[in-house]
């Protein structure tokens, strides 16, 4: 397409809001193009996306429109999300806009008729739709994790594909683990019971907190949150628990000298924080530091052994997610698609980008 029509109109639009260099490509809804040629395409399908970003410029606005279906992304969404941080640096902080920059916005929105009262945040949004992680389908998650149904983090070196790493993975954790016959385990995150069924079948017995009751794996007593004990073994290798606020919990459920091994997503000191994009998924849970992990459940009696980086291994893995989501997405669950697409998408670029990491963290009970 020729920069003509709609794209050679946004284009000032997009320098004042983006700078001089833009970091993407642009295609407008009457199909015309304007941005470097090879740089990622952002699709403006409805004037409505304009209508957002006059209202929200920069994060906010880019992803309720993404959200909403106004707005769409060509091939690698990681890659594309990239280019645009590379220039939104402030997370959910506004750009900081000049008056002749806004009346220059204002003048080209007008031609274009995107202008009009502010539009309503996608339900999805903040707990007011389907994007919550408690309220997502079975089914959904079935197909976003793929043959393996496994929420953990896949062990990468020479795996070839999402199947191969988890199974690494899981090996490794039971060989490491070396239960004995009749230890008493609680997997914090056992979902459809994988890797607590491998840890039955050397002989434990595993208690799996889930929400997947109707189809856990022979051998699993699954349950809806943690209980029982006391145990030998406490595990929670998918990253998603929130352990610091439960250190203390887990303390009382361990035998004298039982173990913790937990991995955790932490926010590294410093980092610029984005929460707005995670505010879909998982609202109201902020991300603690390493160092303040590591206090939490030092003050809970569980002392730390040994903690292991592996956050490039999780954001492989994210990427392998939003790859199996993006090769099922379905029309009927497409607000859904998008949240969690754009949450997988947004981890992985933060785990990549050294903003947040994935630690393996093991404790005994002193």
């Amino acid at each position: 397409m020729s920069d003509a029509g709609v794209a050679a109109r946004l284009g000032p639009l997009l320098h004042r809001i983006l700078g001089p260099d833009l970091p993407v490509r642009v295609r407008a809804w009457d199909g015309s193009e304007a941005g470097p040629e090879g740089a990622p395409i952002f699709v403006i399908r409805d004037r409505r996306a304009l209508r957002r970003l006059l209202w929200k410029p920069g994060e906010v606005g880019l992803v309720r429109s993404y959200v909403a279906g106004e707005l769409d992304i060509e091939g690698d969404v990681v890659g594309a999300l990239a280019a645009l941080q590379r220039v939104l640096r402030h997370g959910d902080e506004p750009i900081v806009l000049t008056s002749e920059d806004k009346r220059e916005i204002v003048r080209t929105a007008v031609t274009l008729g995107a202008v009009g009262p502010e539009p309503k945040a996608p339900p999805e949004e903040r707990g007011q739709g389907p994007g919550l992680l408690g309220e997502t389908p079975v089914g959904f998650y079935e197909r976003m994790l793929g043959p393996s149904r496994s929420f953990g983090c896949g062990l990468w070196d020479g795996a070839v594909n999402l199947e191969e790493a988890q199974a690494a993975d899981h090996a490794d954790l039971v060989a490491r683990l070396g239960l004995k016959p009749g230890a008493q385990v609680l997997d914090l995150s056992a979902g459809w019971g994988v890797l607590a069924a491998l840890l039955a079948a050397e002989g434990a017995q595993v208690t799996g907190v889930t929400a997947f009751t109707g189809s856990v794996a022979a051998g699993v007593t699954p349950v809806p949150e943690p209980g029982g004990g006391p145990y030998d073994l406490i595990v929670a290798p998918a990253g998603t628990e929130p352990v610091p606020r439960l250190a203390a919990r887990l303390a009382v459920l361990l035998k004298p000298g039982g173990r913790l091994l937990a991995r955790q997503l932490v926010h590294r000191q410093g980092a610029v924080r984005r929460p707005f994009t995670s505010d879909y998924v998982f609202p109201h849970e902020e991300l603690a530091t390493l160092g303040s992990l590591t206090e939490t459940l030092d003050a809970a009696g569980l002392e730390v052994r040994k903690i292991t980086a592996r956050r490039e291994d999780y954001a492989r893995t994210l990427r392998a997610w939003a790859a199996n989501l993006q090769r099922t997405w379905t029309p009927d669950d497409q607000g859904l698609s998008r949240v969690w697409l754009l949450h997988l998408a947004t981890t992985a670029l933060a785990c990549e980008l050294g903003r947040i990491g994935l630690y393996e963290t093991e404790a005994i009970l002193r």
